[in-house]
């Protein structure tokens, strides 16, 4: 479904993504790992356009969509939900899901999604400025589901959040694989990340330094010393 090949990025003169290469089969959960600052909301930002890639190929479905606008990306059905959350703080929970709509035959709906979080069905008429962290979490992701795309960027969706919410998150996003949907995370937490994910890559300083079975680096506890120690 995704293939991202020689990827490179700057921020002004740094040059941040050198050279970042992978790839997501169909109905696939792909984890990037590694500590602040090594480039993994850089790469998801990079394939969504929200920064312009400055070298390197990234195909969606067929077709190399590296500096094409952030609105004709998200139209070819890539979804990305940020870090940052960026929810509608004056508007309810029914509002935000409408903002996000999408309609596509046999797709996700509010009727759906709030079967998917069940927190979400007892605050409609919540305003989003009055949620939760870990609820404003979930009406990011559902948000993102209402326009139905192919594939979904999360970033470090468990960041912050209680741990009864992070098994909810965890259960959603295996949910969501079930259904059908590709799901790219960039991760810190690694038990977050082996609930959910079927392979990992590891990000250092820009560059993938390690890609494999998910199962095989969160058993190998001298891999993941080696890779992941501060």
């Amino acid at each position: 479904m995704l293939e991202v090949a020689d990827l490179h990025a700057h921020y002004g003169r740094a040059h941040i993504l050198q050279g970042i290469s992978f790839s997501i089969a169909t109905g696939e959960v792909l984890v990037l790992l590694g500590h602040n600052g090594a480039g993994k909301s850089t790469t998801l930002k990079s394939l969504v356009g929200l920064v312009r890639p400055s070298g390197g190929r990234v195909v969606f479905q067929g077709r190399d969509v590296a500096g094409w606008e952030t609105h004709r990306i998200v139209q070819a059905g890539l979804g990305y939900v940020p870090e940052e959350r960026r929810i509608f703080a004056d508007l309810t929970v029914m509002e935000n899901l409408e903002v996000g709509r999408r309609e596509v035959p046999g797709g996700w709906t509010v009727e759906r999604l709030l079967a998917l979080f069940p927190n979400l069905a007892a605050m409609r008429e919540r305003l989003g400025g009055r949620m939760s962290g870990g609820e404003q979490q979930m009406l990011t992701i559902a948000r993102t589901l209402m326009g139905n795309p192919r594939l979904v960027l999360l970033d470090e969706p468990s960041e912050g959040l209680a741990p009864v919410i992070v098994e909810q998150m965890a259960a959603a996003i295996l949910e969501m694989k079930t259904a059908g949907v590709t799901v790219l995370l960039a991760e810190q937490n690694l038990h977050f990340a082996a609930r959910v994910a079927d392979r990992a890559a590891v990000i250092e300083r820009g560059r993938i330094v390690w890609a494999g079975e998910m199962r095989k680096l969160a058993e190998d506890r001298d891999l993941r010393s080696a890779l992941l120690s501060v």
